[in-house]
């Protein structure tokens, strides 16, 4: 057995996608597949014919996900929350959690529906891939395309984290504009596998998803026997703490596709599918401005995780290991007793998410909830309402200043 590290190459991310394997025994010789009984929890499709998903128009959240304390592997701890189209149509996305102790053995899982973007919360993950081998750890994340066979390793033992899985396209770096060159997630931080293969020729099982059925097929030898290969379907990771954050220096807020690490294209033009966000350590030194997080209700439906530390633009004990979910165009925002603080404090420099990182799936689509997430997670938990009921209008208070100064203009008073 040969073992290699993980070295650093750039990562091509142009429209087409093409690989080459160089294996001592070719995939097809196994010996066919038999159905696995269906995982309740994984869900993929979402379009609102189909009873086990739901609409729900309420800003959510979710406390940390319980890790199993039965042996659960990688395979076996996928759970959806969410998403949108179906793998069939070859559009749409879904997001997942997975909760696992257990490495997987003689266990290869594969992908035929989407790209799946792994986000670890709590615990590396030693992944072997056909390509060869990638250590992740929190604050790293890992791409592993549709199609590619990998199997998942625990070397700190219970692990935790986030999915995001793509159906129809691939992940890109996304335009610099006006950037230029470097800026956000530079190409060259992105790191691919080196070859590395195995000569066992003992029993494995390989886990099939297929439109969001489970299948197994069973071979006398390892899957994991790829002597070498070239070209640029393969899988990659990036440490997110090498992201170059970009912020305004002057006033005023710039648009929150400043924070995207990758973006994968939707079929209208300037609209993503989909876009990975991350919120981490940087400095805020805009004047003559609105600083707090702001209530707003955008187009995109923003579904947010934390990797680690403590986020402050949330007030719904937002923890690692747990989410939120908002649609799109629905108002959201922060408590009261925050924007309270906020608006009041001094607009100094000031270090922001220091220790943190945090991270939100963006889509311009519409997102239903699956049955586990809606009932049977029991970490669901909807914002109270009223902790927006200090939110008085500040202008009709001010009313009678608001006159002075039109009277002051010679304008007709309110």
């Amino acid at each position: 057995m040969r073992k290699t590290q993980a070295v650093s190459r750039i990562v091509e991310m142009e429209p087409l996608k093409l690989k080459w394997l160089y294996r001592i025994r070719p995939a097809v010789a196994h010996e066919g597949f038999t159905a696995l009984p269906a995982n309740p929890d994984l869900e993929s499709s979402f379009l609102p014919l189909n009873p086990k998903v739901h609409v729900s128009p309420t800003q959510l959240a979710w406390h940390p996900f319980e890790i199993p304390t039965h042996p659960t592997d990688f395979v076996e701890g996928l759970k959806t929350l969410a998403g949108c189209g179906d793998p069939t149509l070859r559009e749409g996305l879904a997001a997942h959690i997975y909760a696992a102790n257990t490495s997987m053995a003689k266990k290869a899982f594969i992908n035929n529906d989407g790209d799946m973007l792994i986000v670890p919360s709590q615990g590396r993950l030693d992944i072997q891939t056909e390509f060869g081998k990638l250590m992740v750890r929190p604050g790293e994340i890992v791409v592993i395309q549709r199609g590619i066979r990998f199997k998942v390793l625990l070397p700190d033992g219970p692990s935790r984290g986030y999915i995001q899985e793509i159906f129809g396209a691939h992940y890109e770096l996304p335009e610099l504009g006006p950037l230029g060159a470097n800026g956000l997630a530079n190409s060259r931080d992105f790191e691919s596998p080196v070859a590395s293969f195995d000569v066992d020729q003992s029993r494995w099982e390989i886990i099939y998803k297929v439109a969001g059925s489970l299948h197994v097929c069973k071979q006398g030898h390892t899957p994991f026997d790829v002597v070498a290969w070239h070209g640029n379907y393969v899988p990659y990771k990036y440490n997110l703490e090498k992201f170059i954050n970009v912020g305004s220096i002057s006033k005023d807020h710039i648009d929150p596709s400043i924070f995207c690490v990758l973006t994968v294209k939707s079929k209208t033009p300037g609209t993503p599918l989909a876009d990975f966000l991350i919120f981490s350590p940087r400095w805020d030194v805009a004047s003559e401005t609105y600083r707090p997080p702001y209530y707003h209700r955008n187009a995109a439906t923003e579904f947010m995780g934390l990797i680690y530390g403590k986020y402050g633009g949330r007030s719904d004990g937002f923890a690692p290991g747990g989410a939120s979910y908002e649609t799109g165009f629905c108002p959201h925002g922060v408590a009261y007793e925050q924007f309270k603080a906020a608006s009041e404090m001094e607009l100094t420099p000031q270090r922001i998410s220091e220790g943190t990182i945090a991270f939100m799936f963006e889509s311009s689509m519409m997102f239903t909830l699956t049955d586990y997430a809606m009932k049977r997670t029991g970490k669901l938990h909807e914002h109270d309402p009223t902790m927006w009921e200090n939110l008085k209008a500040e202008f009709v208070s001010n009313l009678d200043k608001v006159n002075a100064d039109l009277r002051a203009m010679g304008l007709d008073e309110l």
